[in-house]
């Protein structure tokens, strides 16, 4: 039986996604303990209070509430939100999907802005849709003019990341509405929110056709746990409730969230000191001639190489072993600093610093 012809034609063709390797196996392919930060995950963890709420939470055997109750209205404190604008989802992952869900058919397009996060594309061709890409400008800056010439009645959702993955620039507010005086559905993915403090969710009471898009696991310290939310038009949220898989964000990552929000102030220390780390390495990065370095508002900087990548390969590659670095090649010429990384996708994790170590 020739399983491969029951198979959906366009996912036996795709090329699937390519995720990070976990901490353990870079550690036995590298021989030697390692610091990963190639998921841009919190180098700080999450807060003590979450490692006392796991070992205390009582009903492990229980389903999780499916109308994530509780989330939601502790959501609403943190955010501002009514619970009616709040879905919360295993990662935001799950809620990129979910959009997807509710709006694409067969053949309906997708707006995605190259170089940007991964899993727009994605989750789009798995969700039987249609990526059309409109690359960034030299600056990375959305480029408005291409998103409304692609345009067409199969356009139905327009993904933004704001940082944007792996750029870290922000979208402005007035981009913003030329995107939604299109008449689509458009996705504001602000999982960096905390490192920027730029927002566009105080639009989303105002545009039935705007979402934006959160996550724990990067101010948080919550990756490994898996839970992300969004903040909806009440309608959208409506329909979203109702296609979710009914337990999707479990009692721990749920437990983790109400401990996470009850200790702000800690979790708000560590996030200042990231943003303070991350300007003293853009000012040491500067000081390379052959490297030019992004101003990022995320968690992480974005490199382009101003001399030919390979040189910079061979410098290092006889003592990577000692330096604990893990290169690989990157068809657009650009790397994300990293320490003691291994890269993914288009962007490549090279280089290394002392800084990074004090």
């Amino acid at each position: 039986m020739d399983i491969e012809k029951l198979i959906r034609p366009e996912l036996a063709a795709m090329l699937g996604y390519t995720p990070i390797e976990p901490t353990e196996i870079l550690e036995q392919k590298a021989g030697q303990r390692i610091v990963k930060l190639d998921g841009n995950e919190n180098p700080y963890g999450c807060s003590p209070k979450v490692y006392q709420a796991l070992a205390n939470y009582p009903y492990y055997h229980i389903y999780p509430d499916p109308e994530q109750r509780a989330l939601r209205q502790a959501l609403e404190g943190y955010t501002g939100f009514s619970p009616q604008h709040i879905v919360c989802g295993s990662g935001s992952d799950e809620l990129i999907d979910l959009v997807l869900r509710l709006f694409l058919q067969p053949g309906d397009e997708v707006i995605n802005c190259s170089p940007t996060f991964g899993m727009y594309p994605f989750s789009t061709e798995v969700c039987g849709g249609k990526v059309i890409d409109i690359p960034r400008n030299e600056n990375f800056d959305i480029d408005i003019v291409g998103i409304e010439k692609a345009l067409n009645r199969k356009t139905k959702v327009i993904f933004i990341a704001s940082p944007n993955n792996p750029t870290g620039n922000i979208i402005t507010e007035q981009e913003v509405m030329k995107l939604i005086e299109t008449g689509k559905i458009v996705v504001i993915d602000e999982a960096y929110f905390e490192f920027s403090s730029v927002t566009m969710a105080n639009l989303v009471l105002s545009y039935p056709n705007l979402v934006v898009l959160r996550t724990f696991s990067k101010w948080a310290g919550l990756a490994g746990l898996r839970v992300g939310y969004g903040i909806f038009p009440s309608e959208i949220a409506n329909y979203a409730m109702k296609i979710k898989q009914p337990y999707n964000v479990t009692v721990a990552a749920q437990a983790a969230v109400l401990a996470s929000l009850s200790d702000i102030d800690y979790l708000g220390n560590n996030v200042a000191k990231i943003i303070s780390g991350r300007k003293r390495l853009f000012t040491k990065l500067k000081e390379f001639d052959w490297l030019k370095p992004y101003s990022s508002r995320g968690n992480f900087i974005l490199c382009s190489l101003q001399r030919p990548f390979e040189p910079v390969i061979s410098c290092h590659s006889e003592e990577r072993s000692d330096r604990r670095i893990l290169p690989s090649t990157s068809a657009a010429n650009n790397l994300t600093p990293k320490k003691f990384g291994n890269s993914y996708g288009r962007r490549a994790s090279l280089f290394v610093t002392s800084i990074l170590l004090d």
